[in-house]
């Protein structure tokens, strides 16, 4: 097939790597053009800009940074849905508003195009490793159109429904990953103002009762002074905020979710928003 993928970055160089490993024939752009390198020495064709992307392209995947781009990307002059060929399938994977994936949906659906929203969880570690897991939205006979190529990317990929779903399972995890970091940290500072092993403890509450992939796979990270991103805490702010709007608009009352947030937002204005979700360790041992 011939694949698009936009948005090369921590996460996407990785996955669109997979698809490319796989046989099918693909064409990326990212806005810098050096985080594209390694995968056009791979064997990928680099193209100027989105609509060269759309036009090329079968089955469009994008994973980009925040809502606006999103719709810049999709709905824009030069964007995917007024430039892709009638029968394109564009699958945006980044984690966006649910409102954003529907607006995206009835405009592909009145050009003939089909529009998949698609966020993934499983940070750095999962797209290297292509265990991500992939929520669906959108329409399921589509979606299973391309499963396919979901299976190249992902080892749990769950259809939730029309568009905009995916996105809610999305911030689902989020909300549940925000309570489990923040944990996670808590577990850690206590453990250290009492004078224990941080290691010990760490390994030793990974496989209890207390366990969770934060304290497996982020703890020694956090330990070892490792803030490299696998997940950007900028990112994580802007998913916690759709959250915390959708919850509200949903009549839901998060006090945890909305706690969270404000914590990371201290770190965000101590410049920090560039560091790893394990960055949350710093505003309490710095």
């Amino acid at each position: 097939m011939k694949l698009g993928f936009i948005g090369t970055g921590v996460m996407g160089a990785a996955m669109a790597g997979h698809l490319l490993d796989s046989g099918h024939e693909l064409f990326v752009y990212n806005r810098t053009k050096s985080k594209t390198e390694k995968l056009v020495e791979k064997g990928a064709i680099w193209c100027e800009d989105v609509k060269t992307v759309a036009r090329k392209a079968d089955v469009i995947f994008t994973i980009i940074g925040m809502p606006s781009d999103v719709e810049e990307v999709y709905l824009g002059e030069n964007g995917l849905v007024d430039n892709a060929n009638e029968g394109t399938i564009l699958v945006d994977m980044t984690t966006s508003s649910p409102e954003l994936a529907k607006k995206i949906y009835i405009a592909g659906k009145e050009n003939g195009i089909y529009c998949i929203d698609a966020p993934v969880t499983g940070g750095d570690v999962g797209a290297k490793n292509a265990t991500l897991t992939i929520f669906l939205g959108g329409d399921e006979e589509i979606c299973s159109s391309i499963m396919d190529l979901f299976t190249i990317l992902g080892k749990n990929i769950v259809f939730l429904g029309s568009a905009g779903n995916g996105q809610h399972g999305k911030m689902a995890n989020q909300i549940a990953i925000s309570g489990a970091v923040a944990g996670m940290v808590e577990s850690l500072t206590y453990a250290k103002k009492a004078g224990i092993d941080l290691s010990k403890i760490q390994s030793s509450v990974s496989t209890g009762s207390g366990g969770s992939w934060q304290m497996s796979n982020m703890a020694p990270r956090a330990i070892s002074g490792d803030f490299e991103p696998g997940f950007f805490i900028k990112h994580f702010i802007k998913d916690m905020k759709i959250a915390v709007q959708e919850a509200k608009h949903n009549g839901a009352d998060l006090p945890i979710l909305e706690l969270v947030l404000s914590q990371y937002e201290k770190l965000e204005n101590q410049g920090f928003e560039n560091l790893g979700t394990q960055g949350l360790y710093k505003l309490y041992n710095d």
